[in-house]
């Protein structure tokens, strides 16, 4: 099963992120998990991922993450200032089937 890694400052937000993005995955019967981290342990997860979705208030830091993402070969996209909102999952699991759609590979396994 693929991973969507979704990444904040402290690991809280995207937790919760994570859980409704599960949910989504599970309902369009996608097989890809949504798992949650924090900015400072993202190298040791980005060996799983698929995907790195970064949350807004780290947009200081985007290149850094991204870069990080891109020795693992891992696309990467911040995400918008509504993501941790009521549509937000919906906007994040959009964003990163997206990103799979554009990575060489083009397999978004849908």
């Amino acid at each position: 099963m693929d991973t969507i890694l979704v990444v904040c400052g402290a690991g809280a937000s995207s937790t919760f992120l994570a859980s409704r993005m599960r949910s989504l995955l599970t309902e369009r019967g996608l097989d890809f998990t949504a798992r949650a981290a924090s900015n400072l342990d993202l190298d040791s997860r980005l060996g799983d991922a698929r995907v790195l979705l970064v949350g807004p208030h780290l947009a200081s830091t985007f290149s850094e993450l991204q870069a990080a993402a891109a020795v693992h070969a891992v696309p990467a996209a911040l995400l918008p200032s509504s993501a941790f909102g009521p549509t937000g999952a919906l906007d994040a699991l959009d964003l990163a089937m997206s990103l799979l759609n554009t990575t060489p590979e083009g397999s978004a396994h849908a």
